[in-house]
């Protein structure tokens, strides 16, 4: 935590340098444009001394408050940073919780009707740092570690898709809570998804990004990459010395290679709103996000141009102005069908 407020505190000292540098860069514009025959070279000349005075005078304090404004803008923007950091270690939002004999952490911000966020593989609640302040404006947000990640504890049972959704279920139970707004990305859009075909008096509208059914619903290249890993870590793992580590990765790995084993089918017991979310490059094929979208009942679509499944992390702003934007607003599936062109 010390190296981080180093290096915070390095960046306010280069945003004030910058700052400076731009301000004298500033006054000499503003003497050259409001009195052409005065340049700010001539505060040094020996004529016009009074006539200086009173310009020096002036321009110290449009240099002072333009300083302090944009330092104040530096230390905003590191104390920014610093919260952003802290998602996931967060002592003043953290709280635990233990469920079947192992101990679950989660952190939860801002007011308003609760929003649940369930991360990716091998992620923790620190992958929302782009989503948490924008959504915890509008919502109370819970974010929680899953199984085996963050500062939430693995057990001993393998992972599955299926325990990790009755975790996140317990959670609300532990809360108090149901129909709530849920959104996932990638495996937490796999467990978003179970949550409400196993447990739908927890959800209210659901949001997934880059979530899949079956494993094979990837493009080949990714598959091909798990099976190179979990060979590469097979590997290892036989002359390592640290072999709990890559047993956990090994978990990992089964469940991007081995699983989510969900019927289309059983898409259509979901019966709230879900918004449907994927990069036009993203790892999950673009037929298989398309037909998850068509086996909603009550679905909406967004392939977001010129963006990987890490659009969440990659472009925050557009992501979170999609995601608010169905939690918000009234929902609606309005049909080209029905404008009546053709009767």
């Amino acid at each position: 935590m010390g190296g981080e407020l180093n290096k915070l505190a390095n960046n306010v000292a280069l945003e004030r340098d910058v700052a400076a540098a731009h301000w004298r860069h500033l006054l000499n514009q503003f003497f050259s444009f409001i009195f052409p025959k005065w340049h700010y070279r001539h505060l040094h000349s020996k004529t016009n001394r009074k006539e200086m005075k009173t310009l020096f005078f002036f321009a110290r304090i449009v240099a002072i408050a333009g300083l302090v404004t944009l330092v104040g803008g530096g230390q905003a923007t590191a104390a920014k940073q610093l919260a952003a950091n802290a998602y996931g270690s967060n002592s003043a939002a953290g709280n635990t919780f233990v469920f079947n004999g192992n101990r679950f952490y989660y952190e939860t911000y801002g007011s308003g009707l609760p929003l649940l966020l369930i991360h990716g593989n091998g992620e923790s609640i620190n992958i929302f740092k782009g989503q948490i302040g924008a959504l915890s404006r509008h919502h109370k947000v819970i974010a929680m570690d899953s199984r085996g990640q963050g500062k939430s504890e693995l057990g001993t049972a393998a992972l599955t898709y299926e325990q990790m959704t009755e975790d996140i279920n317990a959670l609300l139970e532990q809360l108090k809570l149901d129909h709530v707004k849920v959104l996932g990305w990638s495996d937490g859009g796999i467990i978003g998804l179970l949550l409400a075909i196993h447990h739908p008096d927890k959800v209210s509208m659901l949001a997934v990004m880059g979530a899949n059914l079956e494993p094979d619903a990837a493009y080949p290249w990714a598959v091909d990459g798990i099976v190179r890993m979990r060979n590469r870590i097979t590997a290892e793992l036989a002359r390592s010395n640290n072999p709990k580590s890559l047993r956990l990765q090994l978990q990992f790995l089964d469940l991007l290679g081995n699983q989510p084993h969900i019927p289309l089918a059983d898409l259509t017991s979901i019966q709230v709103p879900t918004l449907v979310m994927a990069g036009d490059r993203d790892v999950i094929r673009d037929e298989h996000t398309l037909s998850m979208f068509h086996a909603l009942p009550k679905s909406q679509l967004a392939i977001f141009p010129g963006a990987t499944h890490a659009i969440p992390a990659q472009d925050p702003a557009r992501f979170n102005r999609t995601v608010l934007e169905f939690f918000d607003k009234p929902f609606a599936m309005p049909d080209t069908k029905d404008l009546g062109w053709f009767d």
